[in-house]
Formats: structure tokens, sequence, C-alpha cells
């Protein structure tokens, strides 16, 4: 059964995934976290590497309850990764709340943190799958239009899969959450500066051939309005 054919899971309470503070933030629908994985496509996986925590930014795609990752198989990250339990972050900051009072200033986001230990993929067919997977997150369409990778790439590559059962939703929005006396004085603004990210027209690279033009993949990226 394939990993998107399985059934899914609830997102786990356990002591690391259930907040302590600001627990009102707090998602436990598992389509929160979904939304949250979807929306963005680069995380900041945590290891530990010769006993020190060490944060990389890497890109990742999700299929069903799992993630998938990949790098060199050079690279001891991800080796690191895994020899133990590992956390994942991703984070949306929608915008900046000003308060009227310095220690009441905040942001509106979307974060998740996955916890657990990730395996590596071996199967070829699998492995292949969720190379496809991570790339089609990041870059829509662009899979079946360019050179698959070859045995060399493949044999240099290491994808490994966490799964995300024991994982937590953070979302905050909304107006500052100022003190009755500091809303009563009136003496500073207070609102919400909202955070858009958008993509900017293709730059075709300096070797490009003459002829190519940019791909309806691309070209549909940009035209977007904003990626919220």
């Amino acid at each position: 059964m394939s990993v998107s054919a399985q059934p899914r899971t609830p997102l786990s309470p356990t002591p690391r995934s259930t907040l302590n503070r600001s627990k009102e933030r707090a998602r436990g629908d598992r389509a929160d976290l979904d939304a949250v994985l979807d929306a963005a496509f680069l995380c900041h996986l945590g290891v530990l590497l010769g006993g020190t925590p060490v944060v990389i930014p890497t890109i990742y795609g999700r299929d069903g309850d799992t993630v998938y990752l990949h790098g060199s198989t050079g690279a001891g990250n991800l080796r690191a990764a895994l020899a133990g339990e590992v956390s994942l972050a991703v984070t949306l900051v929608d915008g900046l709340v000003y308060a009227r009072a310095a220690m009441h200033f905040s942001a509106n986001f979307r974060s998740a943190v996955v916890h657990g230990r990730p395996v590596e993929v071996t199967d070829p067919d699998e492995r292949l799958r969720a190379l496809r997977i991570i790339s089609e997150h990041a870059a829509p369409g662009a899979w079946d239009t360019v050179r698959p990778p070859n045995k060399k790439e493949m044999a240099a590559t290491l994808v490994i899969a966490l799964d995300l059962t024991e994982a937590s939703v953070k979302v905050r929005t909304g107006d500052p959450r100022d003190e009755p006396d500091d809303i009563a004085a009136g003496t500073a603004w207070a609102g919400v500066l909202p955070l858009r990210q958008v993509w900017d027209a293709p730059i075709p690279s300096a070797d490009l051939s003459p002829g190519i033009d940019i791909p309806d993949h691309v070209r549909n990226r940009y035209a977007e309005p904003a990626i919220r």
C-alpha cells in the first residue's frame, strides 16, 4: 500500500507536541497541519550532529502522513538525522502585530513542528517517487519537463522519510492583545501590518538556448497575485 493510500492518523497529544503557553493558538485538526506544510516548501530540520544541535534549512515534499527530504549521501546532517530523533519546523509569517506596549508586539503566523525518527528510503521506486514529490511541491509541473535523475545522481542522493504522527500546529491571527489601560490611554497606533510573499518575473539563465520560452508551469507561478 502506498503512503498516500494509508488511513490518516490523528495528531498525537504527546508532551513535546502539546502547547504549554498560548494554548488557544493550538490547532488539533490534521487538516491544519496539511495546510501549513502544503503552503510552504522550505523547512528547518533540527538534528544532533556530533552531540551539538544543528538546524538545516531544506526543501521537502509531503505525501499523506509522510514528509520526504533529500540530500547528498556525503552530507553528515542527514546521516545524523537517521541516527536518532529529529524536529522539523515550518513557519509562515502573515503579518507584524503593532501593539500599544512594547511587550505586546507579536506576529500573525502559521507554524508546524514535527517530531520523530526518520527512516531512509531504500526502495528504488519509492526513492524516485519521493524525489518527484519534493520537486513537484517546490516547483509544480517541472518534473515532467526536465531530465530525470540518472543512476549516478540517484546513487549520490540520500532520501529520508519522516512520519507526521507526532506534530503540533500553532496559529496566531487578529489584533494585538493590549492591556485595557493601554487601550484607554490611546497614545500609540495599534494594528496589523500584513505580509505577503510574491514571485517576481523569471530571470532566464545566461546560458539558455535561444527560442526557449518561459514554460506555463513557471509563468503561472509568477502570475499569481500573492502566496498566502
